[in-house]
């Protein structure tokens, strides 16, 4: 038995258990409410029988308890809180179940729904992405994270097609199979593009991997993020962490929340370059090429998203792609 002593005696001491379903949850996961004595607290228990993205990623070993017992996500900047009081471990491999125990922040993290973000709030996540990448400049993996590759083909056709055939298939899989489906009748060079970075993911990862790396956090959707009311900003689910460009999770984010941002794509990437530098860090020989890497490589994890979508936003993403693509002099077959 692996579990820490303060996960069990925190358990232990509950007054109170109840389960509990988030609007925003999409792995998988247990979820639990928890009371002991005056705090509150949300916990949550993945494994890999039970939570998709740990399979389609690889995760075998239980990345967020690495990056907890490593002490990565304490020495985050403090402008990022992760809301983890214990973190523990029952088991071992593919059989393991890994408790997350969480104070309870709830009421300070983004709504669900289909409201546009506060402007200053989006400013904040921006900066404090900045902040976390500069923090961890020149990161480099040495306890089995996740790696570009898995990140990338994370929600390729043949990496999501086992869990197409559970009784019960996971909302983003199934969400994925239908927009890959209809992303050829809607975007021929991206579908041709997404099957060339599934089949041959080095085409981006070698070149990306001679630009800076840092840590990358992997899912800054509005699902994961809050902010207290000192600024701080909440940063959850920490399942795909490793290292990797800092360009990575600024894509991400824009592609993944992208009906609720409230300004345009062109002017958070500027945001986000000017954060960087701001921190010290210099953007002048590599941002191009990192960038448009990981406008490719988001694309293609994501492109189903975008065939599902309405027409402006996939049109951008197809020209945005087009470009880095020839900037990058990586042919699209046709």
């Amino acid at each position: 038995m692996t579990v820490t002593r303060s996960v069990a005696e925190l358990l232990a001491r509950a007054s109170s258990r109840e389960q509990v379903t988030p609007d925003d949850a999409r792995s998988g996961a247990v979820f639990e409410r928890v009371v002991v004595g005056p705090d509150c607290y949300f916990v949550k228990q993945v494994s890999f029988a039970s939570d998709w993205i740990m399979r389609a990623s690889g995760d075998h070993v239980c990345r967020q308890y690495l990056v907890w017992q490593a002490g990565i996500m304490d020495q985050s900047p403090d402008c990022i809180d992760h809301a983890v009081a214990a973190m523990g471990l029952d088991g071992v491999g593919a059989d393991a179940v890994l408790t997350i125990v969480m104070r309870d922040i709830g009421g300070f993290l983004v709504p669900p729904g289909d409201a546009m973000l506060p402007a200053g709030q989006h400013a904040g996540f921006i900066a404090h992405m900045a902040a976390l990448h500069s923090t961890f400049w020149d990161f480099s993996d040495q306890i089995g994270l996740t790696t570009m590759a898995q990140r990338i083909r994370l929600l390729a056709p043949d990496t999501i097609a086992p869990e197409l055939t559970a009784t019960e298939v996971p909302t983003v899989p199934a969400a994925a199979a239908a927009g890959w489906a209809a992303l050829p009748g809607r975007s021929p060079l991206l579908w041709q593009l997404a099957r060339l970075v599934h089949d041959r993911p080095e085409v981006i990862t070698e070149p990306l991997a001679a630009t800076p790396r840092t840590f990358v956090h992997g899912d800054w959707r509005l699902g994961n993020l809050g902010t207290h009311l000192d600024g701080r900003t909440i940063l959850l689910d920490w399942a795909l962490p490793g290292a990797g460009p800092a360009c990575w999770d600024l894509c991400w984010y824009l592609a993944i929340n992208r009906a609720r941002l409230p300004e345009a794509k062109e002017a958070a990437i500027s945001r986000f370059r000017a954060a960087l530098e701001d921190r010290g860090i210099g953007t002048g020989s590599w941002w191009q090429q990192q960038l448009d890497l990981c406008m490719i490589g988001n694309m293609a994890t994501l492109g189903w998203e975008k065939a599902l979508g309405d027409t402006d936003e996939l049109s951008w993403w197809e020209a945005e792609v087009a470009n880095a693509a020839a900037r990058q002099h990586i042919p699209i077959p046709r």
